[in-house]
């Protein structure tokens, strides 16, 4: 399974936001990367620029490669309402990311890693394919064997997180995807519409 595993605080610095997270490096040092840091004058960015960096960002925060991101482009652009909104109700319903958001696990790479594992089940049966995509009313769980492992019961012991798309029942440790969220509850700072601008030319 293809993932990105190059350095991170540099993606963070790069973007000037944590998206992968809270990040010390980023707050101490909150400028671009690079020889001259801060000093660097840096050229105006051309509106094609500032739509790609967009993507690099959405792609970079969920953890998605190229192929990957277009398909699901491609995939929003044929439903029916907003494209951009529909892009990212599509990638917030895949499975790696409702872990995540969950707190069955710190963050969207572990949660990748767990479904991967075979840790994760979807109605009651073991799936470990990170991209699934999921259906309003499905149940994600933790397979019984896996209840006791500890970045599981850590992540959700620290996890002060909750969603009104998802549904969580700490006594099963099951959670329900309840609807496709509506933009406005979607957290993620990503303007999609500079998104569908880009792929769009």
């Amino acid at each position: 399974m293809a993932r990105y595993i190059g350095p991170k605080s540099k993606i963070a610095r790069k973007f000037g936001e944590p998206i992968f997270g809270a990040d010390k490096h980023l707050e101490k040092r909150n400028f671009p990367p690079g020889q001259h840091g801060q000093n660097k004058r840096r050229k105006k960015q051309s509106e094609y620029g500032v739509q790609l960096q967009e993507k690099q960002k959405a792609k970079y925060t969920y953890g998605i490669l190229e192929k990957q991101f277009r398909n699901t482009f491609v995939k929003a652009s044929r439903k029916k309402g907003i494209t951009g909104e529909n892009l990212l109700q599509l990638i917030e319903s895949r499975l790696d990311n409702t872990v995540f958001r969950l707190g069955i696990a710190p963050s969207r790479a572990a949660a990748r890693q767990l479904v991967s594992h075979r840790h994760i089940t979807v109605n009651g049966k073991i799936v470990n394919i990170p991209s699934y995509s999921l259906r309003a009313g499905e149940t994600i769980g933790v397979r019984e064997k896996s209840k006791s492992l500890e970045v599981i019961t850590d992540s959700l012991a620290s996890n002060n997180k909750s969603f009104s798309w998802l549904e969580w029942d700490e006594d099963k440790m099951e959670g329900k995807f309840l609807n496709y969220p509506s933009r406005d509850e979607i957290p993620e700072n990503i303007k999609e519409n500079l998104i569908v601008e880009l792929y769009s030319k």
